[in-house]
């Protein structure tokens, strides 16, 4: 006889640690996903648009990558293969290469390291201090780069710091573009790294992402970007752009910074790397940097080689010419216009971030969640984000159909007008 006998999820709060998180608010048992949906144990249907927290900007279970992934297991491929020469491997880097690197001029050379984002960020942040020999890597207010110790000094979230309970060191931390009216945060930086007193240690690398997934969808402008990676080239720092979140074609191009005019020395990828929800993650690296000597940053799971096979087909499918991207320019557009009605719903509400990682700051935590718990009810699972959680942050997957993505972003609407409809007889 089964020892659970109370319900489906029970073992979950019974066995399961206090970390886990998004169950909380979304705490249905889901047992199938196809595209755009999720299906739970008594069949109901739900539109997804948090898609893995951007680790499925392909949908689920997209049907030439599973295709390819059973191929493979079922011809017995290599299963793990630490960082020996695979032909999984080999496909993938040639197909990333002549795709990705080649067509954007990127000379870069790839790191597999372990599995996770914050893996590559602690990748990225030891090159870059083996590399100029100094420690001190520039960071911004509001920055997610993981919540490993390294990682962690450079994300700026409090509560996750918290979650060291110890000191964490080893960064400098400096307002984001628009993080305070007024403030031309990179003239700011470059002042303090100019002025003998300015406090400042001369930096290994400036780390930032062009749009902040976790902090609340802050969005950088190309120019603040570019004069950021000028200053880092003035003074012997490396740039690095965490691509973790915005990359993989969600901010409308594969890198989130190919329209900006840069080119960083280092690019921390995850996430939907592997495009199928695969652990997978990488460090781009110019020639130059690449100083680690064999293992000197390992891991017995540095290169999924599962990941290896769903990978290049995700780059074959929806990168080896520009029709996806195309594609993506209109959606992006369709969920602006969607996201400025709702705005138009919430009093002092805004839009923010870009392409297809945009969303709605409704001004407090408590009201975004209001919003999000009546989309889900409706049938819609979207998460909040920002230092307070005020941000109702749409990650659809890229490949949503036109008819399920408006049908989401309905809901969404809705759920909004709900919320405030209530709020406002509350107040009477």
């Amino acid at each position: 006889m089964p020892y659970d006998m109370d319900s489906p999820t029970s073992v979950f709060a019974r066995r399961e640690s206090e970390a886990r998180s998004y169950c909380r608010a979304i705490p249905q048992l889901f047992t199938e996903a196809r595209g755009s949906e999720m299906f739970d144990a008594d069949g109901n249907r739900y539109i997804d648009f948090l898609a893995g927290c951007s680790s499925l900007n392909y949908g689920h279970n997209d049907a030439d990558m599973k295709a390819a992934l059973i191929d493979h297991i079922a011809g017995d491929g290599i299963a793990h293969g630490l960082d020996l020469h695979t032909d999984a491997k080999r496909r993938f880097l040639a197909a990333f290469e002549s795709h990705i690197l080649k067509p954007r001029d990127m000379d870069h050379r790839v790191m597999f390291t372990g599995p996770t984002g914050a893996n590559a960020v602690e990748a990225a942040m030891k090159i870059a201090r083996k590399s100029t020999g100094r420690t001190n890597i520039i960071a911004f207010t509001n920055g997610f780069h993981g919540v490993t110790m390294g990682a962690l000094a450079a994300t700026g979230n409090g509560y996750h710091r918290g979650g060291a309970a110890m000191d964490t060191s080893g960064v400098t931390r400096l307002p984001y573009d628009g993080y305070a009216e007024g403030v031309d945060s990179a003239a700011l930086l470059e002042q303090m790294l100019n002025d003998p007193s300015g406090g400042v240690d001369a930096p290994a690398a400036i780390m930032l992402e062009t749009v902040q997934g976790e902090g609340g969808l802050n969005a950088a402008s190309a120019g603040w970007v570019k004069r950021i990676a000028k200053i880092a080239q003035a003074h012997g720092a490396l740039l690095i752009i965490d691509d973790i979140q915005a990359g993989c074609g969600r901010t409308g191009t594969f890198f989130s910074f190919e329209e900006m005019g840069v080119k960083p020395d280092l690019v921390t990828m995850a996430k939907s790397l592997s495009g199928f929800g695969l652990p997978m993650a990488m460090v781009l690296v110019r020639p130059k940097h690449d100083v680690f000597g064999p293992a000197e940053h390992n891991g017995t799971f540095r290169g999924n080689t599962h990941a290896f096979v769903t990978a290049r087909v995700a780059i074959e499918k929806f990168w080896a010419d520009d029709g996806f991207q195309k594609e993506l320019a209109g959606k992006a557009e369709r969920l602006t216009e969607a996201l400025t009605a709702i705005a138009a719903t919430v009093p002092n509400a805004r839009l923010k971030g870009r392409g297809l990682m945009q969303g709605v700051d409704v001004g407090s935590g408590e009201l975004a969640g209001e919003i999000c718990g009546r989309a889900f009810e409706m049938g819609l699972i979207v998460e909040t984000s920002g230092p307070r959680d005020e941000v109702v942050k749409i990650l659809a997957p890229l490949t949503t159909p036109a008819e399920i993505f408006d049908e989401g972003l309905a809901i969404l609407e809705q759920a909004a007008r709900d919320v405030q409809g209530e709020t406002r007889m509350a107040a009477e």
